[in-house]
């Protein structure tokens, strides 16, 4: 590994101003290797160029460094946000990963309209909806959350209905009731389509459902007790008994929450395991009083990550010599400022481990809210961090239970083919599947495995045009000469050279293994294919149906002449064999419905009006029904749809008529 560098990117070093920052290393192509901030950027640069690190992981991404890039900050906080909005953005290779998951499910109370006293009948505005939402926020309707799973809001749903009795259903729906539906027979609806409940009325459900969901429980139940002796003291018996059952649901509710006690409303835990060479950073959520649920993160690069971090950390200048900051923390820290850039910050933060003063004052600065972190935490929160902490460790086996496990497939079947890859943890194999119904909407699909797991990253779809309907040969002959002709067109220089063999095939590599799902005719057919390109036969094998195509039973067949493989129905081997072929035809079915469906409903006639994108398609087609519908439909409804403009409803209806 060469430890010299160019003169330029010394000279660059050497003139860095000292003041606070966030640098970028780069290697020859360009990748980006490391991005760090300093308080110095002078001292902290230099240091990594100022000494021999030898073999260190230190001295491997030192040497691989031809470029540098700087920005220099206010202060230390501004350094922190900037670092960590390029390490979400740009991946380094030697920082401390976790996988953007911004994707976080809400509730939703949409509708904004207020009761009026008179006037025309009210419109579905005016009883608002709740209701599941992914995606970005905005002010028309109001956003509780983020909640850690699906399951956690659809069970706040279901408690809304049971207490506050809530409308679920979409305002077309609702429009369009002469009576009332099935929830409101078993009692999760108060009927609001067809009238039975007044405006005004619902609205206090509403505001009382808002008010238990931010934790103010007391005084809803105050409020109930308020509105229930009042309806008693008119007389009016019928109102007052529902108002006492709402408050028994609501107490029934408290009481399985075991909330009454706590104080906390909106509080994060987190709890981190790291062990054999991988770390779990377990995230709890409590919302209104109430614990949501859990979440586990697992990070890439941890030991790169962790020695360059403790690297950077001995090189400030006030760090102790034998400064030496666990992993633990580092991991902890990493994902703090990672995980709530554009995720709202509770106030309160629970921690397993103790997390640096700078990173929570960044915190705050960037949500404008007052954060505090608490290591040592008493009473329920300390049963909350526990649980965490239990739950951080059982996920953590977990995944090492199912990547040694995963080794050992790996393993079984590069045996059991008597392949001898260069390398275990690079060996890459690529399945293929045909999917389509009665001929219609044709796809194939290619998955990938490698280094132990499916790479979804790296799936592909492929339309099958120009054959005959329902000739899965035919089929499997375009995508295998779509995927591999440039890789054999790039073999062919020098016209005597091997294609090379081993990782990623989207890299132009050849993988070790090419599965198709078929027997004998699909394997002759990959073998044709592969012939006339010049590609190694011996990778191509073909999953054959067993007797009764009963799980367990399957064949290998391979392209090159030999033998039939029957490898046993506990094999470990076949159930890694058996879990590609499965997510490749899942894959592939997926892909083929949806292309489908899409015909079907004459999605292109939308996608040809300027301004509908792939979201606005599905909202329109998801509220209307289809094309029909929004074709029926007039363009004030058109505009009610979320994120359609009135100019673009009018474009849409002049488009379809």
């Amino acid at each position: 590994m060469p430890e010299v560098h160019s003169e330029q990117l010394l000279a660059e070093v050497a003139a860095l101003p000292a003041l606070p920052g966030v640098y970028r290393y780069f290697d020859a192509d360009g990748g980006v290797l490391y991005v760090g901030k300093a308080r110095n950027l002078k001292k902290r640069v230099s240091s990594y160029f100022q000494k021999n690190h030898g073999g260190t992981r230190i001295g491997h991404m030192i040497g691989k460094i031809v470029r540098m890039e700087t920005t220099v900050v206010r202060s230390e906080a501004e350094a922190l946000l900037l670092e960590n909005n390029l390490i979400k953005t740009l991946n380094p290779r030697y920082n401390i990963l976790f996988r953007d998951d911004k994707s976080y499910p809400y509730l939703k109370i949409a509708g904004t309209e207020r009761p009026a006293a008179t006037g025309a009948a009210p419109g579905p505005s005016a009883f608002p909806r709740v209701a599941y939402y992914r995606g970005a926020v905005d002010r028309k309707h109001r956003y509780f959350g983020p909640y850690p799973s699906a399951w956690a809001v659809k069970e706040s749903i279901q408690l809304l209905q049971k207490v506050f009795r809530l409308r679920t259903c979409e305002d077309t729906v609702f429009a369009n009731r002469t009576r009332p539906c099935l929830l409101y027979q078993i009692k999760r609806c108060s009927g609001p389509c067809v009238n039975l409940i007044a405006p005004q009325d619902y609205q206090h459900d509403v505001d009382n459902a808002e008010a238990f969901l931010r934790g103010d429980t007391q005084q809803v139940l105050a409020t109930l007790e308020t509105r229930m002796m009042k309806h008693a003291e008119n007389l009016e018996f019928e109102q007052a008994a529902e108002l006492r059952n709402q408050m028994g649901a609501l107490s029934k509710v408290l009481h399985q929450q075991s909330v009454e006690t706590i104080s906390d409303k909106d509080v994060d835990i987190l709890a981190v395991k790291v062990h054999g060479g991988k770390a779990c950073v377990n995230l709890a959520m409590v919302r209104g009083g109430r614990h949501l649920g859990d979440r586990p993160y697992f990070p890439s690069h941890i030991e790169d990550g962790a020695a360059l971090q403790q690297f950077d950390s001995n090189a400030d200048d006030d760090a102790p010599a034998d400064a030496s900051t666990p992993v633990e923390v580092q991991v902890l820290e990493a994902f703090i400022a990672q995980h709530y850039i554009g995720v709202p910050v509770p106030p309160a933060l629970i921690t397993s481990e103790p997390v640096g003063r700078e990173l929570i004052e960044a915190l705050s600065l960037q949500s404008g809210v007052r954060i505090a972190a608490v290591h040592n935490p008493r009473e329920q929160r300390r049963l909350w961090l526990e649980m965490a902490q239990k739950n951080a460790d059982i996920q953590l086996a977990r995944l090492l239970a199912e990547e040694g496990s995963q080794q050992a497939r790996t393993r079984a079947l590069v045996e059991a083919l008597d392949l001898s890859p260069d390398d275990l943890e690079g060996f890459r194999i690529e399945c293929f599947d045909i999917s389509h119904t009665a001929g219609e909407s044709t796809q194939a699909s290619c998955v990938v495995f490698h280094h132990h797991k499916m790479q979804n990253s790296e799936y592909r779809r492929y339309n099958i045009d120009g054959i005959t309907p329902g000739d899965d040969y035919a089929a499997m002959r375009q995508v295998l000469m779509r995927r591999y002709s440039k890789l054999a067109e790039a073999g062919r220089d020098p016209p005597d050279a091997t294609p090379p063999r081993g990782a990623g095939g989207s890299a132009g590599r050849l993988p070790d293994l090419v599965l198709v799902d078929g027997g004998k005719g699909q394997v002759s057919m990959a073998r044709e294919v592969f012939a006339n390109l010049g590609l190694d036969l011996t990778v191509i094998v073909g999953v054959e149906k067993g007797e009764g195509r009963k799980v367990g039973l399957e064949e290998l067949v391979f392209a090159d002449g030999r033998e039939k493989v029957y490898l046993g129905r506990d094999s470990a081997a076949l159930m890694l064999v058996a879990q590609i072929r499965d997510e490749a035809h899942r894959f592939a079915i997926t892909g083929m419905r949806a292309r489908r469906a899409k015909v079907r409903v004459g999605g292109s006639q939308l996608e040809d009006i300027p301004g509908i994108g792939a979201k606005k398609r599905a909202r329109l087609l998801q509220r209307f029904g289809g094309v029909r519908g929004v074709a029926s439909a007039g363009v004030d409804d058109i505009a009610s749809v979320e994120g359609i403009s009135r100019e673009l409803a009018e474009e849409i209806y002049r488009a379809l008529h």
